[in-house]
């Protein structure tokens, strides 16, 4: 695998569906025992609600996890994970809280509020892509520094932080297959005067566009 999805930040949403309150969180997460941690920091933060379904991903390990914390079975957790697989998000651990209001809204009710808080949780959260980048860097003269960066989202790279001394050096991210055609336009920019250079490479996680 090349590359590969997460949550780009952790994210709280609310609905309330006939006088139930769902109230839902995403987290990315890298290991088993921290998506545990955030499970048991929501049970204690609502201690007085009906329920606590939660699922999670975990990539390095491929552990699946998840609950319907007393909802009927296959009513909560598994429409839940659904929701990041069908996204193919991994390594995210979500946690759905209902504060029960009175009004049963059946198995299918049930079903569509908890997928609903799922995804509003990962909406709200945001998708990043984890992939493998070229690292490198642009020595170019003052006046051509907006030219240069503006080739570099062109290519589909990533903006890094610059050196501003007697020149500019540029730094950048490149997906594969972007340094060609990355260099190509900068030896047209400068005519030939500069080209970047590759200083390593780096798995670095950039929210989805």
């Amino acid at each position: 695998m090349t590359e590969y999805y997460i949550p780009t930040a952790p994210s709280e949403t609310e609905f309330t569906e006939k006088r139930s309150r769902f109230i839902g969180h995403v987290w990315p997460v890298r290991t088993e025992a921290e998506a545990r941690g955030r499970i048991e920091e929501m049970k204690k933060r609502y201690h007085d609600a009906r329920h606590n379904c939660w699922c999670y991903l975990i990539r390095d390990t491929g552990v699946v996890r998840y609950s319907d914390d007393g909802e009927p079975q296959g009513t909560a957790g598994q429409p839940m994970l659904n929701v990041f697989q069908r996204e193919g998000i991994t390594d995210v651990v979500c946690v759905s809280t209902r504060y029960f209001g009175g009004v049963l809204l059946g198995a299918g009710g049930l079903t569509r509020a908890y997928t609903r808080s799922a995804k509003d949780a990962l909406d709200a959260a945001g998708i990043s892509v984890v992939r493998p980048w070229t690292v490198v860097e642009v020595d170019c003269p003052y006046p051509l520094f907006e030219r240069v960066r503006q080739e570099i989202p062109a290519a589909g790279g990533v903006e890094g932080e610059h050196t501003f001394t007697q020149q500019v050096t540029v730094r950048a991210l490149l997906p594969e297959g972007g340094l060609k055609p990355f260099s190509r336009r900068l030896q047209e920019l400068s005519a030939g005067g500069f080209s970047p250079r590759v200083v390593g490479e780096k798995w670095q996680a950039v929210p989805k566009s």
